[in-house]
């Protein structure tokens, strides 16, 4: 390791910032972890993992015993500063930077002249030079060559991250070249994946494009299902047919897309060449119209059972066997129902959480329920994802349930 990187701060302890923090802890460099929530902070303290991953409780918990990570709200100096803030985007599909202007500024009093600011957060193209602009306008006594700022998108998948973030090649965008050299060195601290310098717009954009890349081709098996359905297909078999052609690999259909990925990033492309990203846009607009289909076979099954039926809703996450349920569409399809169907009773089975958010739980028709109840009492049974825990639900179990399958393994 570099001596350069003896303190450094990750600003915003989320799903990427908090294992950010805690690998780098591990690998010997003393880690201040920074985050608005005082409840995060103080489970990072106790050595307690705010949300599922596996592998990260044995890290932490071994980094902040050891001294090496410590949480905080306030951001401390350091050598090199992590920005892993969330970069939502609006209700008219525009990213909302307003996180990121808030930590570059948080960021800012701290420096001293030759630090290192990354940001990892995932954002438009431009976004780097933004929180450049930000930390100069905050310090009018520094210059541009005072500050080394560089874009390193996180390409790690949720539930595989503790093992992600070590192994997978890292694209490392420099607003300038020093800056990108600079954040080489602190990366080849813990990972051992290859790490691949650019320009800052061009990482920026990089990362966009593998989740856009995976946008179409889900909308593409999403659209292939609603033919299907049409035309009276199985849209599985169809596509295992299809892939049986040495060049075709078609991805699986499913109730939507979900996730902080890849069901924002292409509208991060769109905003910045709308008139350019026709089949980008389209894709998107795709994938986000099929949770309104399953509504609707949701809502027939209902009217078919004379209006008067209990719906068992399997999987609110947006990808299996996690806790996450950020741009879930299975969320969606749940709260889309009980709102439209207030005397419908719905059964949320969701085994990898233990509370229904806010909003839903305070709603009388809507219950989290354990599988098996849910199995042995809904009229019709809905699944959203595809966790291991329902891909061993058996013929018997379903019994005479009226079975509407978004993941075609109850088929």
């Amino acid at each position: 390791m570099t001596r350069d990187f003896k303190r450094v701060a990750v600003v915003g302890l989320g799903y990427i910032g908090l294992p950010t923090a805690a690998i780098l802890a591990d690998h010997g460099v003393r880690t201040f972890g920074v985050d608005v929530s005082q409840s995060v902070v103080n489970s990072v303290n106790r050595g307690e993992v705010p949300f599922v991953e596996p592998g990260l409780r044995e890290v932490l918990k071994r980094a902040v015993e050891a001294g090496k990570l410590s949480a905080t709200n306030e951001t401390p100096s350091a050598d090199a500063f992590i920005v892993a803030v969330p970069t939502p985007f609006t209700k008219n599909r525009k990213a909302d930077l307003t996180y990121i202007d808030a930590a570059a500024k948080s960021v800012a009093p701290k420096l001293q002249g030759g630090e290192l600011v990354i940001l990892e957060s995932t954002s438009p193209p431009g976004t780097t030079e933004r929180l450049r602009d930000v930390l100069l306008a905050e310090r009018p006594d520094l210059s541009a060559e005072d500050v080394h700022v560089a874009h390193c998108p996180e390409r790690v998948l949720p539930g595989k991250i503790m093992h992600e973030m070590l192994t997978n090649d890292r694209i490392i965008g420099g607003i300038s070249p020093k800056a990108a050299v600079a954040a080489r060195e602190l990366y080849r601290s813990f990972c051992s994946g290859e790490l691949l310098l650019t320009n800052a717009r061009t990482a920026e954009l990089a990362k966009l494009t593998e989740n856009s890349f995976r946008d179409v081709n889900i909308a593409f098996a999403n659209e292939l299902s609603l033919i299907c359905d049409k035309l009276e297909v199985d849209p599985w078999e169809l596509i295992e047919l299809a892939n049986h052609h040495p060049r075709v690999n078609i991805l699986q259909p499913g109730p939507g897309v979900g996730g902080h990925c890849i069901a924002v990033d292409p509208w991060f492309i769109v905003e910045a060449a709308p008139e350019e990203s026709r089949l980008i846009r389209t894709a998107r607009e795709t994938n986000d119209a099929k949770p309104e289909w399953v509504l609707g076979r949701i809502e027939q099954a209902i009217e078919d059972h004379d209006g008067d039926a209990t719906v068992g809703l399997f999987g609110l996450t947006f990808k299996p066997n996690i806790d996450d349920l950020r741009e879930s569409p299975a969320l969606h399809i749940l709260e889309s129902l009980a709102q439209r169907h207030p005397t419908t009773q719905i059964l949320a089975v969701e085994p990898h959480i233990e509370a229904l958010p806010a909003a839903l739980a305070a709603k009388r028709n809507v219950t989290l329920t354990p599988t098996e109840d849910a199995l042995s009492t809904a009229h019709i049974g809905v699944l959203l994802v595809d966790h291991d825990v329902f891909k061993t639900v058996t013929r018997t179990q379903l019994g005479g349930t009226k079975v509407i399958d978004t993941r075609g393994i109850w088929q």
